[in-house]
């Protein structure tokens, strides 16, 4: 039998019954649409949190605290932040370390932070927002912009001087349309003189909102606040981001220093360049799909059986239809290949139909991201069209073989004596 023929048979038969296609076809359409989905929501994340970071800076270092017995990389930020939650503090980390870190020839410049939630006060208005303590330089170092007023200086924050720059939801809470600079706010009943409003910034990786934060010198912020001689993490600006490994070693090497440290599994301290950062969320994004692709081959699974059940249904059908075929010269060969390609075709159409629905949900889940102030951008890789078109053929051969061999190894009398 030519391919031609073949392929004009197998259109007959899928036309014949096109319930029953489409029903066989569902459970790969839900399948192949997930994977599509998948893909594209991993590309909108991946593209969202690279976009963040590039606006936060690529080539920054970040020193920040630890504890001894924590592990480096996920694992070791997973139990940092267990051992915190329990009430485990470090207290280590010292704005003295930013001093001698901006020592290092590849450092350009660097800041010392802390953060807190605390109520603020203007007037009757009280608002419960995020207090970032950051070193005057932060605003040369992060990428902000001041719309009104100005940012504080060195000088205000050694002098551990009370003023703060709010964010714009601040300034809307606390004072709607009036001019906020010169006025002061209470923080924990000390007077605070708002110099300056921050540009709208939006929410950075889903979580931190710049709009929503109250910037203090970090010196005022420790003391005066929190009441501690610590703070929690520094930035670090690198020049040559070709070198930034033998930086990022460097840095271990002088915070050793600082805090007398020999043994290496007593470091109280994590030194990560953002472009390690970027990996690391990589490679966390890349075991996720991996592992919601294992889920949605299980759905595929359900639906390659379901075609497995539907094609023994068909040939127990067609029994006469195989007789007469084998009677007049059709070998087993030509049934196996009609039967697969049967089951092939109907998995590919399922594969076409996902593929469609699954490219609207990710469209709609784009919009929606969008709609909710993300920089959400929608794409669907190349790979997972290969990909599902992969799993169509894949699941009609295999969820075909069986119900093929059957129709094949009918006696053709026996299948003669049988109704159509």
């Amino acid at each position: 039998m030519s391919l031609i023929s073949l392929i004009k048979s197998t259109f007959a038969s899928l036309k014949a019954n096109p319930l029953r296609t489409g029903l066989a076809s569902l459970g790969i359409v839900i399948g192949i649409s997930s994977v599509i989905i998948v893909y594209a929501a991993g590309e909108g994340v991946r593209g969202l949190i690279n976009g963040q970071v590039e606006a936060f800076g690529t080539n920054l270092i970040e020193t920040e605290i630890k504890i001894p017995s924590a592990k480096q990389g996920v694992a070791g930020a997973q139990e940092m932040g267990a051992a915190m939650a329990t009430g485990a503090q470090v207290t280590t980390l010292k704005i003295e370390d930013m001093v001698a870190i901006d020592k290092i020839e590849n450092i350009s410049q660097s800041y010392a932070g802390t953060y807190a939630q605390e109520p603020v006060s203007y007037g009757n208005e009280m608002y419960k927002t995020f207090i970032w303590g950051a070193s005057a330089n932060y605003i040369n170092i992060d990428n902000g912009e001041v719309v009104e007023g100005r940012f504080y200086t060195e000088d205000e924050d050694k002098s551990l001087a009370q003023v703060v720059v709010i964010g714009t939801k601040i300034k809307e809470k606390l004072f709607g349309e009036s001019d906020a600079i010169g006025k002061y706010i209470k923080i924990r009943k000390s007077k605070y003189r708002v110099i300056g409003v921050m540009k709208e910034r939006g929410v950075y990786m889903g979580m931190l909102d710049f709009d929503d934060m109250l910037y203090i010198p970090v010196k005022t912020a420790i003391k005066k606040i929190l009441g501690v001689n610590h703070v929690l993490f520094l930035f670090h600006e690198v020049i040559d981001m070709s070198i930034v490994n033998e930086t990022v070693e460097e840095i271990r090497q002088v915070m050793r220093v600082q805090h007398g440290i020999s043994d290496l599994s007593k470091e109280d301290f994590r030194v990560t360049s953002m472009a390690e950062a970027m990996d690391m969320l990589d490679t966390i994004m890349g075991a996720l799909e991996l592992l919601l692709l294992a889920i949605v081959a299980i759905s595929l699974i359900v639906g390659g059986v379901g075609i497995m059940n539907i094609m023994y249904a068909t040939v127990s059908e067609r029994e006469f239809e195989i007789g007469l075929r084998k009677s007049i010269g059709a070998t087993n060969s030509d049934i196996i290949r009609q039967f697969l390609l049967e089951a092939i075709f109907k998995t590919t159409i399922g594969g076409i139909l996902g593929v469609f629905f699954g490219v609207g949900f990710s469209y709609l889940i784009a919009i929606g991201a969008r709609g909710k102030g993300l920089d959400w951008v929608f794409s669907v890789p190349l790979e997972a069209y290969v990909v599902s078109f992969g799993f169509s053929v894949f699941f009609g051969l295999v969820f075909g073989v069986l119900p093929a061999k059957k129709a094949a190894n009918l006696n053709p009398v026996e299948a003669l004596r049988t109704k159509q």
